[in-house]
């Protein structure tokens, strides 16, 4: 039986991904509702699925 006192996890997360056109760092949401660019030059970094978005960049750390 669940223990009434505790908060579930949440299934998404922050994101800190590197663009590979630039080397830019910037933090995305893991379940982003549209399409993520890169705010220095514009490449897509993540493409909004309808739930998790599909990364195309490499994930330099996860936040919670």
């Amino acid at each position: 039986m669940e223990n009434k006192g505790e908060i579930p996890k949440p299934k998404t997360k922050f994101l800190k991904v590197k663009c590979a056109g630039c080397g830019n760092e910037q933090t995305i949401f893991s379940n982003a509702n549209r399409d993520v660019k890169c705010l220095a030059c514009n490449n897509i970094l993540a493409e909004s699925k309808g739930g998790k978005v599909k990364l195309k960049a490499k994930v330099v750390k996860e936040m919670e």
